[in-house]
């Protein structure tokens, strides 16, 4: 009789995990679907923000030229963004002047100053959504 007890409990045992597992999988594979869905490039535009060329003096007396667009993550943070471009702006200008043509040279310099601007835009301007992807689209430092 012990024995017969100790098969069912080890069946119950792993009943009660290849349940959990497949839930788990479940759960996670629908977290999935939703958070890395591959927009289309119709949709991306839809939520894109233009910051037209901006010309500014960095830190080290350099001058540089960059224009932007903003990805964001809804159309509503896009028209909140679009009402902002004065302190978009401003914020490039404030970041930039604070940094030398050598910070800002090579990918990791670029990378750098896009996690920067991304970072005190979402904390400290939008309200209704959040700036997902910076990109330069032009730049030129002399």
């Amino acid at each position: 009789m012990n024995k017969k007890l100790l098969g069912i409990m080890l069946f119950i045992v792993l009943l009660i995990i290849v349940l959990g597992a497949v839930v788990i999988f479940m759960l996670k594979g629908n977290a999935n679907e939703d958070g890395n869905k591959e927009r289309s490039i119709d949709e991306v535009l839809e939520s894109v923000v233009e910051i037209q060329e901006i010309t500014t003096n960095l830190k080290s007396d350099n001058v540089v030229r960059l224009s932007l667009k903003l990805e964001t993550d809804s159309p509503e943070a896009k028209e909140e963004l679009e009402k902002r471009d004065f302190q978009i702006k401003d914020t490039v200008i404030s970041i930039l002047a604070n940094t030398t043509a050598e910070d800002i040279s090579g990918t990791k310099g670029k990378d750098k100053f896009r996690e920067a601007l991304k970072e005190k835009l979402n904390s400290n301007y939008m309200k209704e959504g959040k700036v997902k992807e910076i990109y330069l689209t032009s730049f030129n430092s002399q």
